[in-house]
């Protein structure tokens, strides 16, 4: 067993855990945030996407040793309350921009990472950020105009997305 620490969402968590462990079994099965979905174990459906130290990152891919000092932000730590959804997720639900659900926390975790540095991304743009996600029920044309509108609504209000 290895001790690691970390700050997922905010609040900091001292875990002893085998070494193989991935970080996205640590998340769901140690601390309980089940929003970070395990699509393939591959890194290739992106249901996994968290934020580590402000990046996206398919957390199925990652030790959670390896996150050890780090500050990670998993879906649940998107909204800005618990009476609040975090702009990227209303705009999802606005835009119709899921269906099943299973995808979406990775999607909005990757394109809050997009949004984080490019503010007003081209349609080809969102697409080129969201390619290692996986959708199997939108289409994604939905998925885009969600991503363009959260733009569109920091760009108005002269921020840059919470979470990241």
């Amino acid at each position: 067993m290895t001790q690691i620490a970390l700050k997922v969402n905010g609040t900091t968590h001292r875990s002893d855990v085998e070494p193989r462990t991935l970080l996205v079994h640590y998340l769901r099965e140690t601390l309980s945030l089940t929003g970070t979905h395990v699509g393939c174990d591959t890194s290739q459906c992106g249901a996994c996407t968290v934020h580590v130290d402000g990046r996206a990152v398919k957390s199925c891919t990652m030790l959670a040793v390896q996150a050890d000092g780090a500050t990670v932000i998993t879906i649940e730590g998107m909204a800005t309350s618990a009476e609040a959804l975090h702009p990227l997720q209303t705009a999802f639900w606005e835009k119709h921009g899921l269906q099943c659900g299973f995808c979406t926390p990775g999607m909005i975790m990757t394109a809050a990472d997009l949004l984080a540095r490019n503010n007003d991304p081209t349609d080809e743009e969102i697409r080129d950020a969201i390619e290692g996600n996986i959708c199997r029920c939108t289409g994604y044309q939905n998925i885009v105009a969600a991503i363009r509108a959260a733009a569109a609504a920091y760009r108005e209000a002269g921020a840059v997305p919470a979470g990241v």
